[in-house]
């Protein structure tokens, strides 16, 4: 019967944070399950990946990925300035990316169309600084992301800042760099159109809309914000990081020094 109990529980921990999160894994799970309960229903790893496994809990991810970038244009870029930057602060560099949802207009016909995710995000800390939702790629909805991070730094304080992203239109805009100099923020893009060279950017998207939003259909652009607002705020305040040594980035920005995965 203890055995069944302690199963039953941890089943119902799991469907309630997969409300928030329908798309996280395993391994965070029990993570975070520890955190919450400690000794008081201690389950070791091996024997919480059995329930998973007994219950059908394990999720299946899925890559996909549209084209939002348009490197194809006359504005001035600018040279990669991370390279070899390993940042040991928050507020040191932030990356920043676009990527679509979708909103189905007809459910009998699975009619739909596209808005547009950009995202702000503090690569020390992983913590999504800044994001808007937009009816199109035009750099007005990246600006909003921007402004929205912007307003998280002290007016009287001195920030050595890098802004990396691809060299896409909406980030190489005059509009967009305009606000960056103004600031006193260095401005970083990708060299050419590998993932890799803003992988942190890329990751987050995937998080926000492979996990987090997993499975959810949206009739229009409001329940897309709604949405999106609840899960940024279950990723900086509840979801715990490998990259961050299991913390959350709520946590991480009381750190500094390089943080280790463990």
């Amino acid at each position: 019967m203890r055995k069944l109990a302690e199963e039953a529980f941890v089943v119902e921990y799991v469907k309630k944070i997969r409300q928030k999160n329908p798309g996280i894994g395993g391994g965070k799970l029990w993570r975070m399950y520890k955190k919450s309960f400690g000794d008081e229903h201690a389950v070791g790893y091996n024997r919480f990946y059995d329930i998973f496994e007994k219950y059908g809990l394990k999720v299946r991810k899925r890559k996909r990925r549209a084209k939002t970038t348009d490197s194809d244009h006359s504005l001035p870029t600018y040279p990669n300035l991370i390279k070899a930057l390993i940042p040991i602060h928050s507020n040191q560099l932030w990356v920043s990316d676009i990527t679509y949802m979708v909103i189905y207009e007809d459910a009998d016909t699975d009619e739909y169309k596209f808005c547009y995710l950009s995202l702000v995000t503090d690569y020390y800390t992983k913590e999504i600084v800044g994001w808007c939702v937009g009816e199109t790629l035009e750099a007005k909805f990246t600006i909003e992301a921007l402004r929205m991070a912007l307003k998280r730094l002290d007016p009287n304080e001195q920030y050595d800042l890098i802004h990396h992203s691809d060299r896409g239109v909406q980030y190489a805009s005059f509009a967009y760099t305009d606000i960056l100099k103004a600031k006193g923020i260095k401005i970083s893009m990708t060299e050419c159109g590998d993932p890799k060279d803003n992988a942190v950017a890329e990751r987050v998207n995937g998080i926000i809309k492979n996990e987090l939003l997993m499975g959810m259909k949206f009739c229009n652009i409001e329940e897309v914000k709604v949405a999106v607002a609840t899960a940024i705020d279950f990723y900086n305040n509840e979801r715990p990081h490998m990259s961050l040594d299991w913390m959350t980035p709520a946590e991480a920005t009381l750190c500094s020094g390089e943080l280790k995965k463990k």
